[in-house]
């Protein structure tokens, strides 16, 4: 800043001057924030509602079947070890009639024959209501070897039966639904001829 003396005599400071302005250098105006499109926001809010809508409704679906298989598996399986406690009870019914050789109960007579009637009535009612529970009778006599469903007590040489065939029941099993209540104790032959191959099935639309 500069100073001079006027007419009167007075000293007077110069004003500065303006100082110039540089488009270059000046500091840029604050940009004003963009626009937000409420369109977009909508959509993706609905996307998202969507997904989780889908989501919701996926999960309860799958509740649902669990739900389903457990009340099915309750109904089918909930009397599982009741059924197991009752095979004793058939046992002993097979063992008594078992226990009268087969000439004996063909000329049985008189009491005697009533008796082996009604412990044989007895048998075939229990195996009646087993079944109306889902338990059943596993009869393998004759039938391949299968080690889920039999359990092998001792292997006999039988040249009239392909090796691995069951020829005797030391003990009967049993089924609940589709599950082995209790597997069958059996005797398999061994030594005998091979059994055949299952035959390929042949597709003539071919």
């Amino acid at each position: 800043m500069t100073s001079h003396t006027n007419g009167k005599g007075r000293v007077e400071a110069e004003k500065p001057e303006a100082a110039a302005t540089d488009p270059a250098t000046a500091a840029p105006a604050a940009s004003e924030p963009s626009a937000i499109d409420p369109i977009a926001v909508l959509e993706a809010e609905k996307a998202d509602l969507k997904d989780k809508l889908l989501r919701s409704l996926a999960e309860m679906e799958n509740l649902r079947r669990r739900t389903e298989k457990d009340l099915a598996d309750a109904r089918a399986y909930g009397v599982t070890r009741f059924a197991r406690d009752m095979l004793d009870v058939g046992d002993n019914l097979r063992r008594a009639l078992e226990s009268v050789p087969v000439e004996a109960r063909m000329a049985a007579e008189g009491a005697f024959k009533a008796f082996m009637e009604g412990v044989d009535l007895t048998e075939r009612d229990f195996l009646k209501k087993m079944e109306s529970h889902g338990v059943r009778k596993i009869a393998p006599e004759g039938q391949k070897f299968d080690p889920h469903h039999h359990q092998a007590m001792f292997e006999a040489p039988d040249e009239s039966k392909p090796a691995g065939t069951v020829i005797a029941v030391v003990q009967a099993g049993y089924t609940i639904g589709e599950r082995v209540l209790r597997p069958a104790m059996v005797g398999v032959s061994k030594g005998g001829p091979k059994s055949a191959p299952a035959a390929e099935s042949v597709d003539k639309t071919a």
